[in-house]
């Protein structure tokens, strides 16, 4: 498994919510849904992301603009323009006063707004649940990002503006895979960008002492790594394998091994049916008991209630 193997397996949306939506200037949409993750590709006119924090963000035609909640942002022709929607959880849809607006603004199939063909259309996709990611995926993540169609050529866009007006058998699926798949080529591109920042143990990859190591661990997650045994493996002392993994990952082998055992096994518990006791052994724990402990101990419930919550 490469790296950006690693980091992408965990993009599986189920009943995304996806929209194709369009407007006229002046128009304006504050988002406050909490959602994880939330895709935005403006397939025509302009728009403008702002963020709480201040960010300012300008899209053109082919931009994409990828933001991690669950912090809340406006959506905007312009930065001066007053919302005239509020997007809450659940995809509930009201006035800024509070009355509900859900229906008002329906144009058809998945698609929202002032008119099917107005100056600004934007298709947006929406991870409801953070379990649908993965976490360390959500953790490499700015709370905003974007590409630029100068520095990608996203060759989903077409497919996508087909298929999301669509109502068809099965059609819920299919935009679910649409939706990862753009992630997922989004992703790449963006941290092939100077500006992109990707978690320490994916730069240390490149390190020829280090990476060699990661890549044991991420294979091999089951097998009874020690210390000693990847130093070996990788041709060092066990001192100089430990500092050096610390200083590029910035946290020690078996913290980082740890890490990743029990983002597998919340993984699995989500994604199969296979019983505790299973999921431990393929994740390198003796017993369920012993990865319900460590489980706890991280994610504050045992995998049962993990489970349920998932479910």
């Amino acid at each position: 498994m490469d790296a950006l193997t690693g980091l992408l397996e965990g993009p599986r949306a189920r009943g995304a919510f996806m929209i194709r939506a369009c407007f006229d200037p002046p128009w304006a949409v504050r988002v406050e849904d909490r959602a994880p993750l939330t895709l935005m590709l403006l397939a025509r006119g302009e728009a403008w992301l702002l963020s709480d924090a201040g960010e300012r963000l300008l899209l053109r035609p082919g931009d994409l603009a990828v933001t991690r909640g669950p912090d809340p942002y406006t959506c905007a022709d312009d930065p001066d323009t007053v919302p005239q929607a509020l997007i809450l959880p659940g995809g509930e849809c009201h006035y800024p006063d509070g009355r509900p607006l859900n229906g008002v603004m329906d144009l058809g199939v998945r698609t929202w707004g002032d008119r099917p063909d107005g100056a600004a259309v934007m298709l947006i996709g929406t991870y409801r649940m953070r379990g649908e990611i993965g976490g360390r995926l959500l953790d490499a993540l700015p709370p905003l990002l974007s590409l630029t169609a100068e520095v990608w050529d996203c060759p989903l866009t077409p497919l996508l503006m087909e298929e999301i007006v669509r109502d068809a058998p099965g059609q819920e699926v299919v935009l679910d895979r649409l939706l990862d798949l753009l992630l997922i080529a989004a992703l790449r591109a963006w941290f092939d960008r100077p500006e992109a920042e990707p978690p320490a143990w994916y730069l240390a990859l490149s390190d020829p002492v280090v990476g060699p190591v990661v890549r044991l661990l991420q294979d091999d997650p089951a097998h009874p790594w020690t210390v000693a045994a990847l130093a070996s493996k990788a041709g060092v002392s066990r001192a100089a394998l430990a500092r050096r993994f610390t200083e590029h990952v910035g946290e020690p082998p078996m913290t980082y091994l740890t890490g990743w055992r029990l983002a597998l096994a919340a993984d699995r518990l989500r994604d199969t049916d296979d019983t505790i006791g299973a999921i431990a052994r393929q994740v390198g724990y003796g017993s369920a008991f012993a990865l319900s402990t460590a489980f706890k101990r991280t994610y504050g419930v045992s995998p049962q209630e993990w489970r349920t919550r998932a479910a």
